[in-house]
C-alpha cells in the first residue's frame, strides 16, 4: 500500500523529514478483492499556514452516489480561515461499505491508510481528529467510531445506527452529534428496513450511544422553534451525545437552505472534544 501525491504542495521545514500539509489531492493505493485501486482523497488546508501551529483534522464522508468534491464548498469557510484541515475521501463505487452497498472495499483499512499518510506531516493535531458523514457517509462514521479509536467526536447526519453495527469491547467512548430530519423518507426517523439495512429509530439510536457510554439516562430537552435538541451528559471520558431532530428536515437537509448554519453547529460541537 502506498500513496501517490498529485499537485504536491508540501514544503520542507527544519529537516528533510519535517513537512507542512497544504491543500492538495492524493491517491491511496488499496487492494480490493485482489485488484489494486488508487482511491482519491482531497485535502483542504488554510490559505495561510501559521508557522508552528497544529491544526485539528476533520474527515468528511459523502453519501451514496456522491463524491468528495462536494465537501470543498460546504466546509470551505472553515478550512480557508484555519479552523481545521479538511480530509475528504472518495468512496469506492461512490459508496461506503456497510454490507449492502456497491462498494466491497475495506473502508476501515482505507481510513487507517489515510491516517498513516497524514502522520508524515507535523502541522496536524491527532488529538483533535473528528468526522462528519451524511447518509451512507454517516453510517461510515458510525462504523469508524465503533471499530476504531481515530476520532474524538463524530457527526452523523441524516442517518442513525443500523442493527448490523455492534458495540464491542474495544469500542471507546466518543462524542456524537446525530442529526435527523423528521420528514426524511430515504432514512426515516422512525427507522426500519431501507437499502438492505435495518435502521434503528433515530431517538433509540442516540439513546443507545448514551447507554453504552454511561451517560445520564434522561436527556436535557431543548426546543429550538419547531426542532428539538436532546442532550445526554456525563458520559464516560467526559463525552456527550446530542441528537437534533429537525422537524421539517428531509434527506437533503444538509444541502438546502440553512445548511451553513447546520455546519456551524456541527463544528461548534466537535471542537469541544
Amino acid at each position: 500500500m502506498s500513496c501517490k501525491d498529485d499537485n504536491i504542495s508540501q514544503q520542507n521545514t527544519t529537516s528533510e523529514n519535517s513537512y507542512i500539509l497544504k491543500s492538495k489531492s492524493i491517491d491511496i493505493l488499496q487492494n480490493i478483492e485482489g485488484q489494486n485501486y488508487l482511491r482519491n482523497v482531497i485535502i483542504q488546508a488554510p490559505i495561510n499556514i501559521e508557522e508552528g501551529k497544529i491544526y485539528p483534522i476533520v474527515f468528511a464522508f459523502h453519501g451514496r452516489g456522491g463524491n468528495n468534491v462536494s465537501w470543498i464548498n460546504k466546509l470551505n469557510l472553515f478550512t480557508i480561515t484555519g479552523e481545521f484541515i479538511g480530509i475528504y475521501p472518495q468512496g469506492f463505487l461512490e459508496s461506503w461499505n456497510l454490507g449492502t452497498e456497491p462498494s466491497t472495499a475495506d473502508d476501515i483499512e482505507f481510513v487507517d491508510l489515510i491516517v498513516e499518510e497524514l502522520q508524515n506531516y507535523n502541522n496536524l493535531d491527532f488529538e483533535r481528529m473528528y468526522a462528519i458523514g451524511t447518509s451512507n457517509g454517516a453510517g461510515m462514521v458510525n462504523k469508524l467510531a465503533l471499530e476504531t479509536n481515530h476520532f474524538k467526536a463524530i457527526a452523523p447526519v441524516v442517518s442513525q445506527l443500523i442493527e448490523s453495527l455492534q458495540f464491542t469491547e474495544t469500542t471507546q467512548p466518543v462524542s456524537v452529534f446525530q442529526i435527523n430530519g423528521a420528514a426524511d423518507t430515504t432514512v426515516p426517523i422512525e427507522g426500519g428496513l431501507r437499502m438492505g439495512h435495518n435502521f434503528l429509530d433515530a431517538y433509540e439510536s442516540a439513546s443507545l450511544w448514551a447507554s453504552e457510554f454511561n451517560c445520564t439516562n434522561s436527556p436535557i430537552i431543548i426546543y429550538l422553534g419547531d426542532d428539538t435538541l436532546y442532550i445526554f451528559e456525563s458520559c464516560d471520558n467526559d463525552k456527550e451525545i446530542q441528537y437534533l431532530r429537525i422537524e421539517n428536515g428531509e434527506h437533503n437537509l444538509h444541502w438546502g437552505p440553512g445548511s451553513q448554519q447546520l455546519f456551524h453547529l456541527i463544528w461548534s460541537f466537535l471542537q469541544r472534544f
